[in-house]
C-alpha cells in the first residue's frame, strides 16, 4: 500500500503488515470517550474498512472527553461526525456508519461474521450482552471496554479475560451475564484504579476513557499483525 500517510507506519511494521491491516475490518459499537479513540487510531493505523455503530448526537458535555466532539459538532450524529473524520484521516478507508442503538433484537442485523475484528464500547449493559453472544456465535474476535468513569489514572488500564477482572463494578455484571449464557471468555479492557469519587452519570476526564480506547485499538491492531 503506497500511500504516504502511512510511511511511517510501515517503516515501523513493514509493508505487507502495512497491507493486512488495509485488507482487515473492523466494527466499532459506540462512539463515545473510548470508541472515538477506538475509530481514530484505527484509522490512523490504516484499517480498510471500519464500521461505525451509535444512535447518538454530540452534546456539548462530550467535549471534555470525545475526539469528535467540537463546538462545531454538537447535535450532529456521532456515527456520521466519526465516519467523516475518518474519511479525513484516511480517504480510501471505506467506512459505513450505521446510527442505531444496539438492541437483543436489532443484533441478528449485523453480519458480524464478515468482520475480522470488534469493539464493544457502549455502556449499556443488555447491549454488551447482545454484543458478545452474537460476537460468540460468529466466532468474531471481540474486546469490550469496561468502566472508565470516576477515575484518573491511565496507568490502571489492562488487558485481560472478564474472569481476570477486579474493582470494576460493570465488569462483575458483564462476568455475571455472560457465565449465565455460557460464554466462556471475553477478552476486556479494565481498570484496576478504584473510583476517585461516586458519581452519575460518571464523571470523567479528558486522557483516561481516551486510553483505553487507544489500548483496544493497539490489541486489535497488533493481532491482525501477528496473525492472531
Amino acid at each position: 500500500m503506497k500511500d504516504k500517510r502511512f510511511i511511517r507506519t510501515s517503516a515501523l511494521i513493514g509493508e505487507s503488515a502495512l497491507e493486512k491491516l488495509n485488507n482487515s475490518s473492523v466494527i466499532v459499537f459506540g462512539v463515545g470517550g473510548v470508541g472515538s479513540y477506538v475509530i481514530e487510531a484505527l484509522a490512523r493505523a490504516g484499517i480498510g474498512k471500519i464500521t461505525i455503530v451509535d444512535f447518538d448526537r454530540i452534546d456539548i458535555s462530550n467535549i471534555n472527553r470525545q475526539i469528535i466532539a467540537l463546538s462545531s459538532t454538537v447535535g450532529e450524529l456521532k456515527a456520521e461526525v466519526a465516519k467523516r473524520r475518518v474519511h479525513d484521516i484516511n480517504p480510501n478507508c471505506s467506512v459505513t456508519a450505521i446510527c442505531k442503538f444496539v438492541t437483543s433484537e436489532n443484533i441478528v442485523e449485523f453480519d458480524l461474521q464478515n468482520y475480522d475484528a470488534a469493539a464493544d464500547a457502549v455502556d449499556n449493559v443488555t447491549a454488551k450482552l447482545s454484543i458478545a453472544k452474537k460476537c460468540y456465535s460468529t466466532g468474531t474476535k471481540l474486546i469490550s471496554s469496561m468502566g472508565t468513569g470516576n477515575k484518573t489514572d491511565p496507568t490502571k488500564f489492562k488487558i485481560c479475560d472478564i474472569f481476570e477482572t477486579n474493582v470494576c463494578p460493570l465488569a462483575k455484571i458483564i462476568r455475571h451475564e455472560i457465565k449465565k449464557n455460557g460464554i466462556p471468555s471475553l477478552k476486556v479492557v479494565f481498570s484496576e484504579e478504584q473510583p476517585t469519587i461516586r458519581s452519575r452519570p460518571p464523571a470523567s476526564i479528558s486522557f483516561v476513557p481516551a486510553a483505553a480506547g487507544l489500548l483496544m485499538a493497539s490489541e486489535i491492531i497488533n493481532n491482525m499483525i501477528l496473525g492472531k
